[in-house]
């Protein structure tokens, strides 16, 4: 069964609930980019009117997380993935849409095959860059992501 983003977001109804009540929804994937979309609303907003930074890690972290689950389905073996390491930066007012997209999808399949040849746990870091409806970047996550085959 090919991962879709129509799978990612039934996904994450039932395995991340938080994140789908919150808005965040998988626009577009394949092996090397994912696009996750956010609006602000009511739901995820923060004190300051603008979109709760937990929320946009979520999303940033779905952008990076759905393409590890991609390679990790295309290489046909148990993989376990886990989140090791996070930094954030953000530059502006995250209000409206907010679209995170990581174009690093090639980085997995290298760390994958070492995981499979050695045994040994793996690990990559990965960006995802957040742009409002006007193309301007608000906020930029990278995520340390380790593998190790089962």
């Amino acid at each position: 069964m090919k991962l879709t983003a129509s799978k990612l977001n039934q996904f994450l109804l039932f395995k991340l609930p938080s994140a789908f009540i919150c808005g965040v929804r998988v626009k577009a994937i394949d092996e090397n980019k994912c696009a996750v979309s956010v609006k602000h609303r009511w739901i995820n907003q923060n004190p300051f009117n603008s979109m709760y930074f937990a929320v946009q890690a979520m999303a940033a972290e779905l952008s990076t997380g759905a393409l590890v689950m991609f390679q990790i389905q295309k290489s046909g073996r148990k993989i376990s993935m886990l989140v090791a390491n996070n930094k954030s930066n953000f530059t502006k007012k995250a209000t409206g849409r907010i679209t995170f997209v990581c174009n690093d999808g090639h980085l997995i399949e290298k760390a994958i095959e070492e995981t499979i040849a050695t045994g040994e746990g793996q690990t990559f870091w990965m960006k995802s860059i957040a742009t409002d409806e006007k193309g301007i970047q608000v906020s930029e996550m990278d995520f340390e992501w380790s593998v190790r085959i089962k």
